[in-house]
């Protein structure tokens, strides 16, 4: 393990912080900082940065998970772009990931709710559905699956958290600098270079986006790792294609 480069540990700490208060905020904080659906009475426009220092306090393994990648592979990222750089890539990524989460959480609502009005909803039951979980007549299942009806209502109500969307942009930007170093994961400790290991990630990540299983446990933002990486990809190559990559921003 490398040394972990200033602005890395001003960012770990800062995300450790909103964590400790959250744990004594409870439901104010969530409601306030997570990033929830654009429609909803909770989103404020602040919430696609935010979001990115939210984790689940009732999951430690979430927010270490996070931070453990932030250091591993930010660090030398820092290192090499310098801390303005850094900074523009990781805020850049993680918003690039908010806005890929909200595209598709947009789908699945709308695609959702036009399924409920063709199916004999109102829009009043629709909205009551939407605010409260409760809505129209339960003949609706008769065309409408009980799991779409889910979808759609955690679509609405369950907000995202985690800083994962920006640290997928930073491990793909990794891989991209330094292709040939060996990752693992820890419970498959075989060693695999860096440019085979994140395109199996990311391939894992968009399998679940698009069947909604899980090979790592149920509400994992999937299209907002999709959306970091996308992003992060997108700079990383553009950066490189320009021989900006080893301009550093102080």
């Amino acid at each position: 393990m490398g040394k972990i480069t200033d602005t890395v540990k001003a960012l770990i700490i800062v995300n450790v912080l909103f964590y400790a208060g959250s744990m004594f905020s409870g439901e104010i904080a969530y409601k306030l900082f997570s990033l929830y659906y654009f429609e909803s009475p909770n989103f404020h426009f602040w919430q696609p940065v935010t979001h990115m220092f939210m984790h689940d306090s009732q999951s430690f393994m979430h927010i270490l998970f996070n931070m453990f990648g932030l250091y591993m592979f930010g660090s030398p990222l820092e290192a090499r772009w310098g801390r303005n750089k850094f900074l523009f890539f990781y805020f850049s990524a993680g918003i690039g990931a908010a806005l890929i989460h909200s595209m598709v959480n947009y789908y699945q609502v709308q695609s959702g709710v036009d399924a409920l009005l063709a199916g004999g909803w109102s829009q009043t039951d629709v909205t009551n559905f939407l605010t409260t979980g409760t809505g129209g007549s339960r003949g609706i299942l008769e065309v409408v699956s009980q799991g779409t009806i889910d979808s759609i209502f955690s679509s609405y109500n369950v907000p995202a958290v985690g800083a994962s969307g920006a640290i997928y942009g930073i491990l793909v930007a990794f891989g991209m600098m330094y292709p040939n170093t060996e990752l693992m994961l820890m419970f498959l400790p075989i060693p695999i270079k860096a440019k085979y290991f994140i395109p199996a990630l990311l391939l894992i990540d968009l399998f679940s986006g698009l069947t909604g299983f899980s090979l790592f446990g149920q509400n994992i933002a999937n299209w907002a790792h999709i959306g970091g990486a996308l992003f992060g990809f997108i700079m990383a190559y553009y950066w490189k294609k320009n021989s900006f990559n080893d301009n550093r921003w102080y």
